[in-house]
């Protein structure tokens, strides 16, 4: 058991929801939209990233099945 898991083991409902309000102060109401709006683009490019690494693998090896 490391470290990591012990940590987040620990969050719960109170932890999250003062975490949210540090996020909150520290970036203001406006700027949280576009922070969560680059998240998901970044998000979308690296999704379809690994769909077009997937696709050139089994261009190159067709008979491969790539596990989902």
């Amino acid at each position: 058991m490391n470290i990591d898991s012990i940590l987040l083991g620990m969050l719960g409902a109170p932890e999250i929801i003062i975490i949210l309000v540090v996020v909150l102060l520290l970036f203001g109401g406006k700027k949280i939209p576009e922070l969560m709006r680059g998240l998901g683009k970044g998000m979308k490019e690296f999704k379809d990233a690994t769909k077009d690494i997937q696709d050139e693998i089994k261009d190159i090896d067709p008979t491969k099945e790539l596990r989902k």
